[in-house]
């Protein structure tokens, strides 16, 4: 018996305000607006992506005591996310003019070129560009 086609669609991102990562993560890392509803009471369906329709962020603004106190801890300080490029230098050097904060130089790994930096909320991600297949 087959399994049912399933895709992993979207990641829960708990951010201080909505407009805020809206526009950090459109202009620092050039991800796409991809919905943002007005769902009343404060809240909103916010997502935004790569661009590329792979997994989105879903925006939701952090309520309450423990919430807002995962706000950029979201891997306990690991890297959390990965960014993937085709155009390394490019990509890191247009993040850099928009005030991205890189944590090493670029690494050369197994698996690709990759350097580590923070987004607006301290969480660590992976700017990464993997190695061809083959």
């Amino acid at each position: 018996m087959s399994q049912p086609s399933q895709t992993l669609a979207a990641i829960t991102y708990l951010v201080a305000d909505y407009d805020e990562a809206i526009d950090w993560f459109t202009r620092a890392l050039g991800f796409t607006l991809i919905s943002d509803q007005d769902l009343g009471e404060s809240k909103r369906w916010v997502e935004i992506g790569a661009g590329d329709g792979g997994v989105t962020l879903l925006l939701a603004k952090a309520k309450g005591v423990q919430q807002v106190a995962a706000i950029g801890a979201c891997a306990g300080d690991r890297v959390g996310f990965f960014l993937h490029t085709t155009e390394f230098e490019t990509k890191r050097a247009q993040m850099e003019r928009e005030g991205v904060r890189f944590e090493e130089d670029t690494r050369y790994e197994p698996y690709g070129k990759v350097a580590v930096f923070r987004d607006l909320y301290g969480n660590r991600w992976d700017l990464l560009e993997p190695k061809p297949a083959g």
